[in-house]
């Protein structure tokens, strides 16, 4: 609403016809147009519902780089940061930044999957290693594949797909949104004392997460909602493929939160 608002109030063409309310496209508008001011204004609204020191809020801003715990030193990051790019120059999908290329080639796995939602144990389950190595080897190379002849097992495409998240340079949801994601965890009710409860409050902490997802950078936001979209519906199977939405986060935290440098 806060977004909403703000680009109506300064955007002199909307406020002199009527308006077609899509919350989205007033977002991406002002993402695109004014995207140092979006990213303020977002961060204002987190900060509403999270206490964020000013280290963490200026890692958050992207002004100071992440201090993580057991990070490694600057030159052992350059020499990751260099690496990354030597796989980006060669094309490899695996273990490089995170692009909408690398994303179209992923998506394959995201497709099938969404069809065979039904295997028990998806990603529990570890699949064959050598089908996973020949189905790896052929998205680094940008190769057609037929994932429904049969060759591939779900357990076999499961398994890729966390792989690919784990090898990615830093995690999905990014090294900067860390302590956010660290607080928003800790955010819980309080009782009629104005004490603090150990009952989280799912209300604030969706609504963080809103916010925190919408400045994530536009690859990881792509992959993020596809990839949501496929363990809701993965969930929803549960009693086919015995996942819970517990037993999925368990599965994905490590790949998708945890600093790469943290064992």
């Amino acid at each position: 609403d806060a977004i909403c608002n703000f680009v109506i109030c300064n955007d002199s063409s909307l406020r002199s016809q009527p308006i077609i309310f899509n919350p989205d496209f007033f977002v991406e508008k002002l993402r695109h147009e004014k995207p140092e001011v979006f990213t303020e204004l977002v961060v204002s609204n987190i900060t509403r519902l999270i206490d964020l020191p000013g280290a963490e809020l200026a890692q958050l801003m992207g002004e100071e780089d992440p201090k993580l715990p057991g990070a490694n030193s600057t030159a052992s990051g350059f020499f990751r940061s260099l690496m990354s790019l030597k796989r980006k120059e060669k094309g490899v999908v695996f273990g490089s930044p995170l692009t909408e290329e690398g994303i179209a080639q992923v998506s394959q796995l995201i497709e099938y999957l969404h069809k065979n939602l039904r295997a028990e144990g998806l990603f529990r389950v570890p699949g064959n290693s050598i089908r996973q190595q020949i189905l790896k080897d052929a998205l680094n190379s940008g190769t057609d594949i037929d994932l429904d002849s049969g060759e591939f097992h779900s357990n076999d495409v499961a398994t890729l797909l966390k792989m690919f998240l784990g090898e990615l340079p830093e995690p999905l949801l990014t090294h900067k949104h860390f302590h956010a994601h660290l607080k928003i965890a800790d955010l819980t009710l309080f009782d009629e004392k104005g004490n603090k409860t150990s009952t989280p409050d799912k209300e604030r902490q969706i609504e963080a997460l809103q916010l925190l997802f919408l400045i994530l950078p536009a690859p990881n936001r792509s992959l993020l909602k596809l990839l949501l979209d496929l363990l809701y519906q993965t969930a929803k199977k549960q009693d086919k493929n015995k996942m819970s939405a517990h037993n999925l986060a368990l599965m994905f935290a490590p790949h998708i939160l945890w600093p790469r440098n943290v064992s």
